[in-house]
């Protein structure tokens, strides 16, 4: 049951990011990864905010947590398109851009994790 709850969130995931950094791109251009960086820094608040409320609460039962957290948080983060366009970046030449793109991902997305995990705590 796992798995199906797994892979109906992960679409859901996929489509979610899909949506969200086109939107981004669209207002904000592509001079950096912005559509990435976006859906990274809040996949990163989603996420902590689901595992540390998942942990705290009996609101989701255990399937529709691992749905939410593996499945739709696995599909909808993109931590592996941002270390191809990083990767791109530097194969460019374009070094500035590249490092904003490292620096903006860690830093933000390690800030909004914690953001995630202050805001649970306080629903919890």
């Amino acid at each position: 049951m796992q798995l199906i709850y797994i892979g109906i969130f992960g679409g859901f995931g996929c489509v979610a990011r899909y949506l969200a950094s086109g939107w981004i791109y669209q207002l904000a251009g592509r001079n950096l990864p912005y559509g990435t960086l976006a859906v990274n820094i809040v996949g990163s608040f989603l996420l902590g905010l689901l595992m540390t409320f998942g942990v705290r609460s009996v609101l989701f039962s255990p399937e529709v947590r691992i749905g939410l957290t593996v499945g739709f948080m696995g599909g909808f983060t993109t931590f592996s398109t941002f270390s191809y366009e990083t990767l791109r970046l530097l194969e460019d030449g374009s070094f500035w851009q590249a490092g904003m793109n490292i620096l903006l991902n860690i830093v933000l997305c390690l800030l909004f994790a914690l953001l995630g995990v202050l805001v649970a705590r306080q629903l919890a």
